[in-house]
């Protein structure tokens, strides 16, 4: 790094929740159980939230990554992180790779995701819900990690964008 000239990038070590895991939402089990080597595309995806900041405001983006490519299949980018986020990741990402039934889809305990609209579309999907421990962020650390690198990269080290819009 110092023969290219480069830093590294140091995170801010604020957090922001962006998941409530204080429901009575159905909790599925954690079948990925931290395998994360997949051999194969579309049989394991994962998902999570994280937010970007805005001067207009914060907005929300929902990822969906093929844990064989790493490929962020599907996506969305919103001012709420309403069930309607997660659900249009979701769909684009079935609607991109068309994944055969029995995917198995891992997520984190958030209403979000444990909401009977998100749960009825896996269903209709043919995919299987795996979800992390309480607390633990460990078991979706692929996406959590690509979040990071996405902010440490691309919003930490840029100024703020101006609007939502740019963002």
């Amino acid at each position: 790094m110092r023969h290219m000239k480069l830093r590294s990038i140091v995170s801010k070590t604020y957090r922001v929740q962006t998941t409530d895991p204080n429901h009575d939402h159905p909790i599925a089990p954690n079948t990925l159980n931290q395998q994360f080597k997949i051999l194969k595309p579309n049989k394991v995806w994962v998902t999570d939230i994280t937010y970007i900041p805005c001067r207009e405001g914060r907005l929300y983006l929902a990822s969906v990554m093929d844990l064989c490519t790493r490929e962020i299949v599907g996506w969305r980018l919103e001012k709420h992180m309403e069930t309607s986020l997660v659900l249009g990741a979701l769909q684009d990402a079935y609607a991109a790779k068309r994944p055969k039934e029995g995917l198995l889809h891992h997520f984190d305990r958030g209403s979000q995701y444990t909401s009977y609209d998100y749960a009825k579309q896996l269903k209709d999907y043919g995919m299987e819900s795996s979800m992390s421990r309480r607390g633990n962020c460990y078991d979706n650390a692929c996406i959590e990690s690509w979040h990071s690198i996405l902010k440490k990269e691309l919003i930490y080290c840029n100024p703020r964008f101006k609007t939502k819009e740019q963002a």
